[in-house]
């Protein structure tokens, strides 16, 4: 249903050019995709609506930043022509600045708001950033990929990394 290829040089951090990918990163069906998943979180865990509200933004703000890094490829729908993109990827100094940045930022809001119950809490944490950090130097500076299958492939698995954090993050216990 969607597809992207391998262009060596297409950017100078990334050489896979998204050439369809409506379904996934356009901002029509990413407001789609949050509002369901608010919803649907908001039906299951009996949440309240700021609960869904921010579930539903945090989705839609995929497509914003993603608009900052992506050169002009990202969809506002599918099948609309228009494509939007700033083009950060074209810069290896500026992609490293801003995402460790925003990585960063993340990372004092989440160790300001939370607390470690245990070692896995502490040291889970710290080798789950860790992990994060060199995973993402290896995808700026690494050679391209071997083949769009090994791609795809990568992105199943980063799912473990969606497991690690959820074990991490029971281990950690919220801030009053």
């Amino acid at each position: 249903m969607e597809s992207f290829t391998i262009r060596p040089g297409i950017t100078a951090v990334t050489p896979l050019g998204f050439e369809y990918y409506p379904f996934s990163h356009s901002l029509l069906t990413l407001c789609v995709w949050g509002v369901l998943l608010g919803l649907i979180y908001r039906a299951v865990a009996g949440s309240s609506w700021r609960a869904a509200i921010v579930l539903c933004a945090l989705v839609v703000s995929h497509w914003v930043l993603d608009v900052v890094v992506h050169r002009r490829d990202m969809p506002l729908a599918p099948g609309l022509g228009y494509h939007l993109g700033l083009g950060l990827w074209h810069s290896v100094p500026g992609t490293l600045a801003v995402e460790f940045l925003l990585y960063a930022i993340g990372v004092v809001v989440y160790l300001k708001s939370t607390v470690a119950r245990d070692r896995v809490g502490s040291i889970g944490l710290w080798m789950l950033l860790l992990f994060l950090a060199i995973v993402e130097l290896a995808n700026v500076l690494g050679p391209p990929p071997p083949s769009v299958l090994a791609v795809a492939w990568s992105a199943q698995a980063m799912w473990l990394l969606v497991a690690w954090a959820y074990w991490v993050d029971r281990h950690r216990d919220p801030i009053a």
